[in-house]
């Protein structure tokens, strides 16, 4: 009689044990499927939203939604491990020392990564523009998570660093449409200035490129050791920046000579001192 109590105990332990198991994997499935439906879900739904926004690069949106999808899968494990009793507190904290030692060893990396993405959000410059950074000029090419690319006037390319982008100034040429071109003309002292600026005037107003609004400015603007400098400023669109200002000294250069106007260079008188 007390064989079969004794197996009768021993099955009731045994039930309640396996139940007890069941209900653990069950609630470490429950849990793991949520967690990895949510995961999912905010992805998609992050990458929904950051597609909507004009300011947003695709690159950083399906990145931070990637990041957003991880973290969640990573607190799930961490659920997951702590159903079936696994000391969760001392593995955050080795994940922790562990992030932090990575970081120290990836720190270059990270800041290119970091300044990456916030280049792509503020967008200081655009693919194909012409901008200075980090001492170099060149056309945008490319803005990833961690370097950009240029290609300077004679096809050379240059890769930067990120975070060497983001932590110097940045002059970006086609910002705006328009831009102002500036240009001295320097005449000999003896030179009818009148006549100059009235030949500089009739240059631009020739060349269709030269905006009239904003309005030009020509004016004597130095009295300089061999000449006198006119400083010359007018408006034009950003692509005939450059078209413009050849030609311009060209022609004003061309202008000059038929009228009989000198533009003066520097000059040296070596004196010989007799023994």
């Amino acid at each position: 009689m007390d064989f079969f109590n004794n197996d009768s105990y021993d099955m009731d332990q045994l039930i309640a044990v396996a139940t007890d198991l069941g209900i653990t994997i069950l609630s470490a499935i429950l849990v793991l499927v949520v967690g990895f439906w949510l995961a999912g879900f905010a992805e998609r739904r992050l990458t929904s939203v950051f597609g909507k926004m004009q300011k947003m690069d695709v690159t950083v949106g399906n990145f931070l939604a990637s990041l957003a999808k991880y973290v969640i899968i990573v607190f799930t494990i961490i659920a997951l491990l702590d159903q079936f009793g696994v000391e969760t507190t001392s593995l955050v904290a080795v994940l922790g020392a562990a992030g932090l030692a990575i970081g120290l060893a990836l720190q270059g990396t990270l800041s290119n990564l970091a300044a990456g993405v916030m280049l792509l959000i503020f967008r200081p410059f655009k693919v194909g523009q012409f901008v200075e950074v980090g001492g170099y000029s060149g056309t945008v090419d490319s803005i990833s998570l961690f370097v950009t690319n240029l290609d300077t006037p004679d096809n050379v390319r240059i890769t930067i660093p990120n975070s060497s982008v983001w932590g110097s100034a940045i002059r970006n040429f086609n910002h705006h449409d328009t831009r102002r071109l500036d240009q001295v003309y320097g005449i000999a002292y003896d030179a009818d200035i009148d006549k100059a600026m009235e030949i500089i005037n009739n240059v631009i107003d020739a060349d269709d490129r030269c905006m009239a609004d904003p309005a030009r400015l020509v004016a004597v603007t130095e009295l300089a050791d061999s000449s006198v400098n006119i400083v010359v400023r007018v408006w034009c669109q950003g692509s005939d920046y450059w078209a413009l200002n050849w030609h311009l000294l060209k022609t004003v250069k061309e202008r000059f000579d038929d009228a009989g106007i000198g533009i003066p260079f520097p000059c040296r008188t070596v004196y010989q001192v007799a023994d």
